[in-house]
């Protein structure tokens, strides 16, 4: 994450959605990454340790995890959090 991509958490946000990712408590995800300075990290920091705001991730169909590592890359997040949210979001399923 070398670079900060210049697109908002809004689109972030939408695009995960798009390519088959539920989002629980939304809202408390919105709100927490508009205060934060780089979204980035807080969303990869509210993955981990949002369960108790009842912020959780839950994939659609396993069958999108390509388009939603690519979407991650295309976002700069490490490759090494692209795997950990995929991991994540099959165990969810």
């Amino acid at each position: 994450m070398g670079s900060l991509c210049n697109e908002s958490f809004a689109d972030f946000i939408e695009q995960l959605k798009a390519a088959g990712v539920s989002i629980s408590n939304e809202a408390e995800l919105r709100e927490r990454l508009a205060e934060a300075r780089m979204w980035q990290y807080a969303f990869m920091t509210l993955v981990n340790n949002g369960a108790p705001l009842g912020i959780r991730f839950a994939a659609d169909d396993e069958g999108h995890t390509g388009s939603i590592q690519r979407m991650l890359a295309r976002f700069r997040f490490p490759d090494r959090f692209e795997n950990e949210f995929v991991s994540r979001l099959a165990t969810c399923h």
